[in-house]
């Protein structure tokens, strides 16, 4: 197996569509029939923030909540605010820290010339995965730019805990394709996967970018991911450092991997693997993760994810 080379991708969006052999705890989708709660108007408050808004005004596209206003720069009308029916606001996703949730992407911090690559390669379609395809195909140019320069402005900040365990609280997937503890509480086996549930359930459902998540792993994932991600493993040629830096904090436009959503990483690799994601720098990529298997996959994005950003 070869060493992961350059561009590990983490960028934008969920991604709703997927093979049948897809393993479904990396791509959540909420199960048919799911009915979403209703709004009842009450004011809704996070922590820290003098602001309120209702759960409608929440989860509506055309306004991402804006909790903490003076922690960063004024944001562009199409993070805001977005542009008409065929595009929501950036920040509804991807918060206005750019940290983004397990089923979205963590952008902030990444290169502008990379995040405009992205973006370009879902609008030609090298690059699957709805809404972005949708969104990317009826994004101006100029709002384009505006928005990569502006994520990329931000400042990362930890965001994942990644927690070794052999079990995990059962979990259902509901409003906004997020993986929610079920009712009643629960546990069971974590076998080969990766389950990541918000530290608080209801600051989540309120897109606070003050509240992040807890990533469950299997033991002995991240060891594991460190001696792949330093050395390849058997037959590698190149460590990630080369392409993305010793701290894996990313090199020029090459972007940073270190701290992102393991699940989101474990997709990127997945769909790197299955040719759902293409493009000019994924070439250098391909090659490099069809040879892992799902397990390697898993350990690679635990480690990665548990790095400082």
């Amino acid at each position: 197996m070869k060493s992961l080379l350059i561009a590990l991708a983490l960028v934008l969006a969920p991604v709703l569509v997927f093979g049948a052999d897809a393993p479904p705890w990396a791509f959540p989708a909420r199960p048919p029939g799911f009915t979403p709660g209703t709004d009842d108007g009450t004011p809704k408050h996070v922590p820290g923030s003098a602001k309120t808004y209702t759960q409608a005004q929440i989860d509506s596209n055309a306004a991402a909540p804006d909790w903490f206003p003076e922690e960063h720069p004024p944001m562009p009308a199409v993070v805001a605010h977005g542009g008409g029916d065929a595009i929501p606001a950036c920040a509804k996703c991807h918060l206005v820290s750019g940290l983004g949730h397990p089923e979205s992407a963590g952008v902030a911090g990444l290169p502008a010339a990379y995040l405009l690559r992205q973006l370009g390669d879902f609008k030609s379609g090298v690059r699957k995965g709805q809404p972005m395809t949708r969104i990317s195909q009826a994004l101006s140019d100029e709002d384009a730019r505006a928005a990569s320069a502006w994520f990329a402005g931000l400042k990362p900040q930890p965001w994942v805990k990644v927690v070794e365990s052999a079990s995990v609280p059962q979990t259902f997937v509901g409003e906004g394709n997020m993986r929610v503890p079920a009712p009643g509480g629960g546990m069971e086996p974590l076998g080969n996967r990766i389950i990541e549930i918000p530290q608080d359930l209801v600051r989540a459902r309120n897109r606070d970018p003050h509240s992040g998540f807890v990533a469950y792993v299997p033991r002995g994932s991240i060891a594991k991911g460190k001696a792949l991600v330093e050395t390849g493993g058997s037959g590698a040629t190149i460590p990630c450092a080369i392409c993305h830096g010793a701290t894996l904090t990313g090199l020029a436009e090459v972007p940073s991997i270190a701290g992102r959503s393991p699940i989101y990483l474990f997709r990127q690799l997945y769909d790197l693997q299955t040719g759902d994601r293409a493009g000019t720098w994924t070439e250098l990529m391909h090659g490099v993760v069809i040879h892992l298997d799902e397990g390697e996959m898993i350990a690679i994005s635990a480690y990665v994810a548990s790095r400082e950003p």
